[in-house]
């Protein structure tokens, strides 16, 4: 298959697809062999593969590890950002940010890192990150020393990231659930990001999978009623247009020209076929306004 066109993540080196490969999900499921579809991911034509020291406990990063070792390297253009993660202990100091890497090059089969997250940082408080000695210390050493190429932040609630934004001392954002056909509220994160050069993510476009047609709930939660009454108008809405409503969700992120990747997450070989078809789907311009008639989403999301 054919590699996706790639741009510059902010200013970063890094360099990402319009779509970026969710790997939260690896070595988590009984029925599909963990190593078969990392060798998926990193065969597929998008550029980046996005992991955690915490995902699986660890497997996810082990899985592609050995995939690597197993192919002999990356392909040209392709990359494998990862995330320091708090501790079993519930440290997430500037140790622990180092250990943290050091887990992740070692079970990767790596030296260094094109993009490292600080993820979920909600065991700390922003005061204790930025002090001396603290996580974001961490991040910095790690950077200055070029063990990494670039930083980033990674956490859930727009108002704990938008103050590792603000601060300038991170090089990208990855934001998720926020900026979807439900939700729209990462929109002032993602203005203060391009503002200061940053590079943006933006993940779960499908919103835990009630936009991918595979349940109700949106944000890891069941989606309250009222929001379960808009999508069925959304549906009714691309039924008339003759679109997929997961189509319609992927595009809505793609648009979005402060938006450098997206970033989906598939637990299936079969899912990054499917997710090059929903890229390639095209949605008239026409659409989005009629889209915009349906009023304003009613999010369960109140952060």
């Amino acid at each position: 298959m054919t590699d996706l066109p790639l741009r510059r993540l902010g200013r970063t080196d890094l360099m990402v697809a319009p779509v970026t490969l969710g790997a939260s999900s690896l070595g988590k499921r009984a029925d599909v062999d963990p190593l078969a579809m990392a060798e998926a991911m990193l065969s597929s034509p998008f550029a980046v593969v996005d992991t955690s020291n915490n995902y699986a406990g660890g497997e996810s990063e082990r899985a592609l590890g050995r995939a690597l070792a197993a192919r002999g390297g990356l392909a040209p253009g392709h990359s494998i950002v990862t995330k320091a993660d708090v501790g079993l202990d519930g440290r997430f100091d500037r140790d622990r940010v180092w250990r943290s890497f050091e887990e992740s090059v070692e079970r990767l089969g790596v030296e260094r890192l094109p993009l490292l997250h600080l993820h979920d940082p909600w065991v700390i408080s922003v005061e204790e990150a930025f002090a001396p000695g603290g996580a974001v210390q961490g991040m910095t050493e790690l950077r200055e020393q070029g063990l990494v190429g670039a930083i980033g932040i990674a956490v859930g609630e727009l108002s704990l990231e938008t103050v590792y934004v603000r601060s300038g001392v991170f090089d990208a954002v990855l934001t998720h659930n926020r900026y979807t056909l439900v939700d729209r509220s990462a929109e002032r994160l993602i203005a203060d990001a391009t503002d200061l050069g940053m590079g943006v993510f933006n993940a779960a476009p499908f919103g835990s999978g009630i936009l991918a047609g595979t349940g109700t709930r949106y944000a890891y939660a069941e989606a309250p009623e009222e929001l379960q009454r808009w999508i069925a108008r959304l549906r009714e809405l691309c039924g008339e247009w003759d679109l997929p409503v997961p189509a319609v969700a992927l595009h809505f992120s793609l648009r979005e020209p402060r938006i450098h990747s997206t970033v989906v997450g598939v637990g299936r070989p079969e899912r990054i076929a499917q997710l090059l078809e929903l890229s390639a789907t095209a949605v008239p311009d026409e659409f989005w306004p009629e889209l915009d008639r349906l009023g304003t989403p009613p999010s369960p999301i109140t952060d």
